[in-house]
Formats: structure tokens, sequence, C-alpha cells
């Protein structure tokens, strides 16, 4: 594996290794109380006698901490520019840490503490994985959490012991959502959705159109959630030794329970008090404990020089130089909306838009390189242009012809994204990825009747060949029925575009059962030969190591696009903010995404981020990113829907 997989802490006293650690203080001084005020150093009368080695001396039990403040990106973030290891713990760094203690011969076992961190669904269950390969080399796992909701649970499913804060609450009622439909509002401030899909079972126009969902998108996305919730039961029956029955009750008690409820009826294990999760812990491995902080950031791994102001300066202004070395395999990341041009970042937060430029010239620099012996493109996204889903499927296409080229499916490959998921070779999803989505949505916003209610005047021209092309996708009037035809004979091209790619990159897929729009969960698509392996990032290098015979710690994992230097991504965000003002009206503008519409948009955004919450906004973001397509051009290969599991 990569360097870093080795980089593990050797143990030590848990003071000593945790004196720079990061936010999450409380529990480290909560720890280190606890080990000053002797609750760790003198075993109760029931234990046994801890083990001495030959020197006499008690054996110590190595324990690792990893603490999760936030969720974890699928790629460095620009802060990276700054701090290699700064900007936040990136998915597959927190595997690889979890990997290296099963390695490391000091490390008896590992706590894994949760600090809000927000996992989603699919994230559990690549850690899951991790977990399962950590106890099966015989070391333990202890997972704390002051709270516990669905997918803290399904965390703890895959350890050893759940332990909760003593009067923490847990909730697991099952899974929820809610869709909105907002014809009726649209047309009660004089707006008009226009939109044409190819694909019965698409769904990304009910939103706009509906008022209630059709039948088709009723029948997708109630066997969706159908599959979301089967997966749930059967990992937590799974891990929690509940059948049926026991599990119905445990959630029937636990929609919103005490710790105590929750431990009589099996979802978690043992209630402490945090000062006292030491001596919990000493009772369990029977020795005191050597702590090891596993996601504590050496020296060593610190990037930024401040000997030399110039040597500041320019590692703040460009990215961080990386060449090959020996043989690598590269990550490819498609993560958020696929859009024309280059990839843009929302800032240091790491809210993303793929670009078919920036993917292609990365491609194409992996192509060239040499040392590069296989690629795993990294899919998140629910989709977006369908000229840039192409694009990008062509130059995967042109990497696979040199050298194997394989799919790993994070949350979600629909759309636009599973377009390109169909150019690899070999695709890996989740048991909870959600895929398919193959279809096509086309639309404008008609708002000549919001004009005449807010008293706005707008007068149009325009030039160009009967039939109306040039004001194809003017903001007053819905299109005409020859625009329309206009509109949906280019989609069926499109549609029939993807088909065609979708049916040359899984052989054997059956269409008519796939197709149209229909959205399938990872096990599922396997079963349609939609993907060909359950399995996570981890899965997917190790597999494609082997199929390179590749042996671990022989080659390197490097992620691409590489991130910006930082100067690139300050002048993003200013430019963002200095964008001229756009011909139309502002209310048009705020409505349609142009960039006149900044603050309106910017703030419309905040509000719904403080509705949804932190935990869902990076799914519902970049769903209206995809959606937000239409303002560029009328036809789009998205999915602007988010199912969120809480």
């Amino acid at each position: 594996m990569s360097k870093s997989i080795s980089r593990v802490a050797s143990a030590g006293s848990w003071p000593a290794r945790n004196r720079r650690a990061r936010r999450g203080g409380f529990f480290a001084a909560a720890l280190g109380l606890a080990i000053a005020a002797g609750v760790f150093g003198a075993p109760a009368a029931a234990w046994a006698k801890p083990e001495q080695g030959t020197d006499g001396k008690v054996k110590e039990a190595g324990v690792g901490l990893i603490e999760l403040e936030e969720t974890p990106l699928e790629r460095p973030s620009a802060m990276s520019v700054l701090f290699k290891n700064a900007g936040g713990t990136t998915l597959r760094g927190l595997i690889e840490k979890v990997r290296g203690v099963e390695k490391d011969p000091s490390i008896d076992a590992l706590v894994i503490r949760l600090r809000g961190a927000g996992l989603g669904v699919t994230q559990v269950e690549e850690l899951g994985q991790a977990i399962g390969r950590l106890r099966a080399s015989g070391k333990k796992v202890y997972l704390f959490s002051e709270y516990y909701s669905t997918p803290e649970l399904l965390l703890g499913s895959y350890t050893d012991d759940v332990i909760i804060q003593d009067g923490g609450p847990v909730s697991f009622p099952g899974l929820y959502m809610q869709e909105m439909y907002l014809a009726d509002t649209l047309a009660w401030a004089g707006v008009k959705a226009d939109m044409i899909q190819v694909g019965d079972y698409k769904g990304a126009n009910e939103t706009m159109v509906n008022a209630a969902p059709s039948k088709a998108w009723d029948e997708n996305i109630s066997g969706l959630l159908d599959s979301m919730y089967a997966h749930v039961r059967d990992r937590m029956k799974e891990g929690r030794k509940l059948n049926d029955q026991q599990l119905d009750e445990a959630m029937r008690q636990a929609w919103m329970a005490s710790e105590t409820t929750a431990k009589n009826v099996g979802l978690v294990d043992t209630i402490v008090d945090l000062p006292g999760l030491g001596e919990h812990l000493e009772g369990k491995l029977g020795a005191p404990l050597a702590w090891t902080n596993i996601l504590k950031i050496d020296e060593e791994d610190r990037g930024l020089n401040v000997s030399s102001p110039m040597a500041l300066f320019a590692q703040l202004a460009h990215p961080a130089e990386r060449e090959t070395i020996r043989d690598t395999i590269a990550v490819v990341h498609v993560d958020g909306p696929i859009v024309d041009g280059e990839s843009t970042s929302g800032g240091f937060s790491g809210e993303n838009q793929v670009g078919s430029w920036t993917l292609r010239r990365t491609l194409g620099e992996i192509e060239e390189d040499d040392n590069v012996k296989g690629v795993i493109v990294r899919i998140n996204s629910p989709g977006g242009s369908a000229i840039a889903s192409e694009i990008i499927w062509q130059g995967v296409r042109r990497v696979a012809a040199k050298k194997p080229v394989w799919v790993s499916v994070g949350s979600m490959a629909a759309s636009g994204g599973y377009y390109i998921l169909s150019a690899g070779d070999k695709v890996y999803v989740n048991p909870s990825s959600i895929v398919g989505s193959i279809g096509v949505v086309g639309g404008k916003m008609a708002l000549a009747g919001l004009y005449d209610k807010l008293k706005l005047h707008v007068v149009s021209r325009a030039r160009g060949p009967e039939g109306g092309t040039a004001g194809l996708l003017a903001s007053p009037e819905p299109w005409t029925e020859e625009q329309r035809a206009l509109v949906r004979s280019k989609m069926k091209e499109t549609y029939d575009l993807f088909t065609k790619r979708v049916s040359q990159g899984r052989p054997g897929i059956d269409l008519s059962k796939t197709a149209e729009g229909r959205l399938f969960t990872g096990e599922r698509a396997v079963q349609l030969k939609m993907a060909d392996k359950v399995g996570g990032l981890e899965t997917a290098i190790d597999d494609l190591a082997e199929h390179l015979n590749l042996t671990g710690g022989d080659y390197d994992v490097f992620d691409y696009p590489a991130p910006k230097g930082l100067g690139d991504v300050i002048g993003e965000m200013l430019g963002s903010m200095a964008q001229a003002p756009d011909v139309r009206s502002g209310a048009a503008a705020a409505l349609q995404g142009g960039p006149g519409s900044s603050p309106a948009r910017d703030m419309w955004l905040s509000v719904v981020r403080e509705v949804v919450g932190e935990e869902a906004w990076p799914s519902v973001r970049d769903q209206i990113g995809a959606l937000m397509q239409l303002r560029k051009e009328p036809v789009i290969l998205a999915s602007p829907h988010a199912v969120i599991v809480k």
C-alpha cells in the first residue's frame, strides 16, 4: 500500500501523545484527568492480575484512538496546499489509518470516538469493511458516542462494543424521506416549469411540474427506499445478533430512547460516563492502557515551509509539486455536479463541481505517465451536463486503451455519473450506493407571470432562423410546440447515445429493466449487471493492485486532480464576488441562477443549508448544482433528488 499506511504512531502514554491534539480536547482532557486520578492505574479486585513482561514490568495494552469530528472528505481539500494533512480527514486516509492499526503490533485495540462527524451510510459501509478486517486480525474495536442515530448505530454494528455516554439519547425510528412538489407554488408565484424528460422513471422534473408524484416515480423512489431500508435491517440484524422480531421491537422502543432502553433492546452494549471509559477498557483488555492518537499530525507530515518567506509565498501560490517516482495507482475523483469547463470549488469546505476540461487534462496526464499502472475512477455525482459527461467518458476510454480503469461508487453514480461509470472496465459499489437514472431531462423556467406580479416589463428581441431557436432559453414565455419538439429531438439523441454507451460498457445489461430513469442500490445493481462487485474504494484498490501484480508497500496511491494552489482558490472566490451584472433582471437571475444572482442565490442557499442541516447539506447542495445546469443548456443528465438517512 502507499507510504501513508505505515505511518501510524507507536504506542505511548495518552498525555504525552495528546499534547498537540486538535479540537475535541474535552475527551483527551477527561482521559488525562482519569489517568491522573488513578482511574486507569489500579485494576479492580475482580480483574485478573496484569501480565508481566520478561523485564518484570506490567505489560500494557496498546489502544489506538480515532476521534471523528467532521464528515470525512472524498479527497484532500484546498487546505492541503498549506499542510499535507490539514483541511480535514479523507475517507481513504481514515481507512488507511484503520488498516495501519491492523499491521501495528504495538496496538491491541482501537477506540473510535464520534464527535458529530455526520457520517453518510456509504461511508459507514466502507469504514465498516476496514473495521471487519481489523477484528478478523484479532484486534478489538470499541465505539464511543454521546448519542446514537441510524448512521452511528450502523457503524456500531461492525464493532465489538457499542459504548454510549451515560444520559445520552438513542434514536432509531426507521428511514424517512419527504419530497416537495412545487408546481402549485410556482404557479402562485407566476412561474411555469417547462420541462421534458426521456424515461418514464426519470423523475428529475417531478418536483417542478407536479403537485404529487407520478405513478412511475412513486414506484421508482419507493423501491429505492425499500432497498435502503432492507440494507439497514440486514446490517443491524447481522451486527447486533437480532432477529426480525427483536429488531422490530428495538425500533418501536428506540424511536427516541434513553441509553438504558437502548441497551435493554440490544442496540448498545455499555453505558459509561466519559471519565470511566478508561476503566471500562482496562477491564475489557485486562491491562493498563498505552494510548496512541492515530490521527495525530506529526511534525514530519506538516508540509508548510516557514523558514523562507519566498518559499512560503511560492507554496501558497502554487500547488505542491507531485511526481510519481514508482508504480502508482491513480484515484480520479468525480465528486459533485458535472459541468462544462474547469472544475471549481466553493472554498476551503470542498464544495466541488466537476469540470470536463479539468478531468480531460487530468486523464491526459495519467495516460502519459508510465508510472501510473492503473486507475480507479471514484464517483460521487448526481450527474449534470450531457456534453461534459460525454467528453469525460471519451477521456476515460482513452486511458482504458492503455491501462486498466476501474470504477468505485461512493454515495451515488446517477445519470451523468452513471454515464461516466459505463466507461470503466470493472465497477465496485457499496451496498447503499445509488446508481442508474439512465434518462434525460430538459427544460427552463418561464417567468412571465412573475414579471407581471413584480410589475416588470421585459422586451425580448431575437434574430435567427424560423422556428425560434435564438430565443430557446428566453426567460419570459414557455416553449412553443415547435421549440418543444426541437428540444425533445435533441434529448432523444442524447438518450440514445447514453444507452449506447451503457450497452457498450456493461455487456449483458437489460435496458428494459434498468433504463428510463430507474434507480437502484448497489447490491441490486450488481444483480442487474449495472455493476460488478460490492466493495468500497479500498477493496477496489487492493483488487486492482493484485490484478497488476503490485505488492503492498511497493506502490503509491495518488488522488487526482491534485489540490489547487491557494492563489487559484482565492482567485475563484474573488472572481465569484466580482462578476459583472447580468443583463436580465435581478429577480430572473436569482431564479435562473445567472452570475448576477450571487447575493440572492447565496442567501437562498444559506437558508436551505440551515433548514436541511449540515449532515444533509453536501448531498442537497450537489443536487441543486446539477439542476442549475438548466440555466446553461436545455438538456442535462441529472438526478436532482437526495435521500438522506438519519
